[in-house]
């Protein structure tokens, strides 16, 4: 079963916080797999594999647009999330999970798995999407290969870039467009971080950064994407259908919760007062600061 909870926007930090209590109520089994769906304030993550070159913006900058910078322990480069991009934090205990083949499912099937949830997101509102060979995400236009789970068919296609309408760039000629980012941390077998899906996103704020350290391809949106007049429900009703896509690629019933206090009574623990912060057992700030296999996004 996958227990999913749409919370809105939700501070950077609070999410981080919010990963590590149920990455440790998930590790403990007292949680199914839960997959938290929401969105940020503006903020750039720079991933264990970071190259700081990639902030194109200087610190002052940043500060004066209230960008906040975070060092993270997912894979990766540096990434940016904002408003109107639907973040998925799925923890999961891969080890209750089948791959594939038959076998426990690893942290890059995890991977393919996720691809193809937001794969199918997008050919709901009647995008094409599909992933790029050797680029860990979600792509659309030419050269982008097929729906099928663990696919990587096509190479870079090419094209002259142009500015769009949103202050992002597009193609001509179909060079493929980063609709959305993947990033995950494993340790013990449960998941932590996840993705960033492009909704109605301002693509004027990736230029902060080389996104994903991708200097030669562009990042787009659904809003971008989708055929001329139709209309994107909320983002709320982009997550619920973003759930339903994992229920069905991950083959697991999905349920909604109504609240992270429901998650944490579900778990049988008392939950805090608003007013006592979380405290973060020990071993899930090992997991914070973990070695095991991240995922390049």
């Amino acid at each position: 079963m996958i227990q999913y909870l749409y919370l809105g926007r939700v501070a950077y930090d609070d999410g981080l916080r919010l990963q590590a209590e149920v990455s440790a109520l998930v590790g403990a089994g007292r949680l199914k797999n839960v997959l938290l769906l929401l969105e940020h304030p503006a903020v750039l993550t720079l991933g264990r594999n970071a190259n700081r070159a990639n902030v194109l913006a200087s610190d002052e900058f940043l500060a004066a647009r209230g960008v906040t910078l975070h060092e993270i322990n997912r894979g990766g480069d540096v990434t940016y999330h904002g408003p109107g991009q639907l973040v998925g934090y799925p923890i999961f205990n891969l080890r209750s999970m089948k791959g594939p083949s038959g076998g426990r499912m690893g942290p890059v099937d995890f991977v393919r798995g996720m691809e193809e949830a937001l794969i199918r997101l997008c050919a709901g509102y009647g995008v094409h999407a599909g992933r790029v060979a050797g680029m860990t995400g979600v792509w659309t236009g030419q050269g982008t290969g097929n729906r099928e789970q663990g696919s990587e068919k096509q190479g870079p296609g090419t094209g002259d870039q142009r500015p769009d309408e949103h202050g992002g760039t597009g193609t001509d000629a179909g060079l493929e467009r980063k609709i959305g980012a993947i990033g995950i941390h494993v340790a013990r077998g449960v998941t932590s971080h996840g993705f960033a899906f492009n909704v109605t996103t301002d693509l004027r704020d990736f230029e902060l950064i080389v996104p994903c350290g991708i200097r030669d391809h562009a990042v787009t949106s659904l809003e971008r994407e989708v055929v001329a007049g139709v209309e994107l429900p909320a983002l709320e009703a982009v997550a619920d259908a973003a759930a339903r896509q994992f229920g069905m690629v991950f083959g697991e019933q999905v349920l909604a919760a109504e609240s992270v206090d429901a998650l944490r009574v579900m778990a049988g623990r008392e939950f805090p007062a608003e007013d006592t912060p979380v405290r973060v057992p020990v071993d899930v700030e090992r997991l914070l600061g973990g070695v095991e296999r991240p995922v390049q996004s």
